[in-house]
């Protein structure tokens, strides 16, 4: 189980290419991984305003934030994409 407690991340970034690459060669390399992706135009209650101003003129390539973790065991067996 990846826990948030055992876990090491591998990827952080706003393209979607290249997340999907990593999640990609950590399937062919048959290791376990978790995922989340973070939308920062989120329109909560506590979030960044969005509700308020909008989205006009905001690069939409940049709105989603992907992660991407693996087990710390498995941290090593992780190579560069």
């Amino acid at each position: 189980m990846i826990g948030f407690w055992n876990r090491r991340e591998v990827y952080v970034g706003t393209s979607l290419d290249q997340y999907q690459r990593v999640c990609d060669a950590l399937e062919k390399s048959r290791i376990k991984y978790k995922t989340r992706v973070v939308n920062r135009n989120n329109a909560n209650v506590m979030g960044s305003g969005r509700a308020r101003t909008g989205t006009a003129g905001q690069r939409l390539d940049l709105a989603y934030t992907y992660y991407v973790y693996v087990h710390k065991d498995d941290n090593e067996k992780v190579s560069p994409v």
